[in-house]
């Protein structure tokens, strides 16, 4: 599964609505799977699709086994796996294995003050007057419950139980791993993915695969979280072979050895990500230490400090796995194509599509959709919430996401989009989309640019630009160069061929003379050579 895989994430309320009640839906995403099959993405990730009260975009799950009804049904998602794999495609679920909605069967039974066979699937301080660890965040007043209930995120998302590598006996709340009902969440995650695999599910994205075993000393926390997930891969392997996972952990180094088949780097563990494309935007992403921005006009970022992480994990985790940089996803605003012209964005485009591991376009970058600021916070979204608008197909009504009256749409669509539709970047040979379909293209036919091939920094000044990399594969060679500055910058090294080949729309030149390379390229361009 994951050899080649490109994959198209979405968000189904915001992607296509098939019924005209203003929110996207699983058999609208099954009218758009020859569009998505087009760019040349051979599988999908869904943000959560099952029932849930919303409160967090449907990262707080009330059924595992049903669908939320505003998305369609359980038969309406098996179609849609069924007509994924009649065209070469896959579909992968997201799986929320840390927490469910307070609303869950499970929460509701472990909330009664009477014992019972879910009192200890949740984490509990009891009783509810205790001093709580400043490390937890806890609800209390909640239940009837006399204790406090610890949450992952918002109030009403109480984490399960898989209890901790090192319990305190002290602390009754923190159980050891082969607890009986700590044993029997990790069952009950098990026949979940059972469940839907069954069905026709290819996999799962895990949110928070990290967050799962809770401990003291971080060692032997990562050591038991690595075990808990090899024990999943050894069960996925032996009876689902074809099925893929996928961890946001964002530290590959771990998630591989953890039995991954893919980790995304993203915006939190490491400055990688966020030193690519969102640093200057500090008031939107406060989670970390900031710097400047690598693909920025002014030209002050450190591509270093994405370089020598991603290296190191690369190393790592290389032959065993595979690293996914995405263009985004439903919780990193802003978008990639914020404040970046087209020509900007193709830049930062074949710089993510040209690099080994698994590609993810986060739908709308394909055609250069914009993030919408200043949106009132949807079902939890917040700042997130302009990241997750309304796909743009075309200029007609509602930019062709839904015949729904404008105040029935889940979320605004942007007022002028302008070229930023499927349709008009379909009619236009030099659009985003296009451009997008043509590398998938050429890592689709030349093994060196797809997941397997080498990798090689080759021109990395600190703080320098611009950025020069090799990839390789057996005797097939090509060289990538972008240039996120706002003035034309030059590169030169010594090198060992003799004849480069420009691939894409390549802006600038490289000329090879006795034995030295030098490569000029405009502000904001970008070049791909096949060189021998």
């Amino acid at each position: 599964m994951a050899k080649g895989c490109r994959l198209l994430p979405n968000i189904p309320p915001s992607f296509n609505d098939s019924n005209g009640d203003g929110i996207g839906d699983i058999p609208g995403i099954t009218q758009k799977l020859d569009y998505i099959k087009s760019i040349g993405c051979n599988a999908i990730w869904l943000s959560p699709v099952f029932d849930s009260p919303f409160n967090d975009g449907g990262y707080d799950v009330a059924d595992y086994k049903k669908v939320a009804p505003r998305y369609g049904t359980n038969e309406d998602l098996v179609n849609l796996f069924a007509e994924a794999h009649k065209r070469g495609m896959r579909v992968i679920l997201d799986l929320v294995a840390g927490h469910t909605s307070v609303e869950h069967a499970w929460f509701k039974d472990s909330s009664k003050p009477s014992p019972n066979g879910y009192a200890d699937r949740y984490i509990w301080l009891e009783p509810i007057w205790r001093e709580r660890p400043a490390e937890l965040t806890t609800v209390t007043g909640y239940a009837e419950r006399n204790g406090a209930y610890v949450a992952n995120f918002f109030w009403c998302q109480p984490a399960l139980n898989y209890g901790y590598a090192d319990p305190d006996p002290k602390n009754p709340w923190e159980k050891p791993l082969d607890h009986p009902e700590c044993v029997a969440t990790r069952e009950a995650l098990r026949d979940t993915m059972r469940f839907w695999l069954d069905k026709g599910a290819d996999g799962f994205r895990v949110d928070m695969a990290q967050s799962l075993i809770r401990g003291h000393d971080e060692k032997k926390r990562i050591a038991a979280l690595q075990t808990f997930w090899q024990g999943i891969r050894q069960w996925i392997d032996l009876e689902y072979p074809e099925a893929i996972l996928v961890s946001e952990w964002s530290f590959p180094t771990y998630a591989i050895d953890a039995g991954f088949h893919v980790d995304f780097m993203l915006h939190f563990e490491t400055i990688a990500y966020n030193s690519l494309f969102r640093n200057h935007r500090k008031e939107l992403i406060s989670s970390l230490p900031r710097g400047n921005t690598y693909f920025e006009r002014s030209a002050s970022g450190d591509i270093r400090q994405f370089a020598d992480i991603y290296i190191e994990h690369y190393k790592a985790t290389r032959n065993r796995g595979y690293i996914s940089v995405p263009t985004g996803n439903h919780d990193s605003p802003p978008r990639l194509g914020e404040d970046r012209t087209p020509e900007e964005l193709k830049c930062a485009l074949l710089f993510l599509m040209m690099l080994p591991g698994i590609p993810f376009i986060y739908y709308g970058d394909e055609i250069g959709m914009r993030y919408m600021a200043g949106l009132p916070s949807k079902e939890g979204g917040y700042e997130r919430t302009g990241a997750r608008t309304p796909m743009q197909w075309d200029d007609k009504q509602n930019a062709g996401f839904s015949t729904a009256p404008e105040t029935a749409l889940y979320l605004p669509v942007e007022a002028s989009p302008g070229k930023r539709t499927v349709t008009a970047a379909e009619n236009d040979p030099g659009s985003i989309l296009n451009f997008v379909r043509a590398l998938l293209k050429l890592r689709k036919d030349n093994p060196a640019l797809g997941s397997k091939g080498d990798i090689d920094f080759i021109y990395t000044k600190t703080a320098g630009y611009p950025l020069v990399f090799e990839r390789k594969l057996g005797d097939q060679r090509f060289w990538v160069a972008v240039n996120p500055s706002a003035t034309e910058r030059k590169a030169d090294w010594t090198c060992d061929i003799s004849t480069p080949t420009p691939l894409v729309p390549t802006q600038g030149a490289l000329d090879v003379q006795n034995g030295r390379a030098q490569i000029t390229l405009p502000a904001g361009g970008y070049g791909l050579w096949r060189v021998r």
